[in-house]
């Protein structure tokens, strides 16, 4: 399998499936190895944490967990529009290309 994704850390991406369909959010980190991402305000959990230097008091905090990659799409910086992804080459650097308006995904 490869481990090549089309998104990318720092890109906004829409949820298209899932108990968080339709939230809009940042990609904070990418597991290619694993094919999920996480993304911010979406997927939270609950997670139990004993008292530390970071966290005194310890408790539940709240924080993103991890969703599969097939259940997010990158959200056009040009167009501002849900869309796949195409590559191509130029000047023989793969780029990514949006699928709805033509041009150029920069990072």
């Amino acid at each position: 399998m490869s481990s090549s994704l089309s998104i990318r850390k720092g890109d906004k991406v829409k949820v298209i499936s899932g108990k968080d369909a339709g939230k809009e959010g940042k990609v904070l980190r990418v597991h290619p190895e694993k094919r999920r991402v996480t993304v911010e305000r979406v997927a939270m959990i609950k997670k139990a944490t004993r008292p530390s230097q970071k966290s005194p008091q310890g408790g539940i905090i709240e924080r993103e967990g991890t969703i599969h990659v097939s259940n997010v799409m990158l959200v056009c910086p040009n167009c501002s529009q849900p869309t796949r992804i195409g590559r191509q080459r130029e000047d023989g650097v793969r780029v990514r290309v949006c699928k709805k308006c033509g041009r150029q995904i920069e990072k």
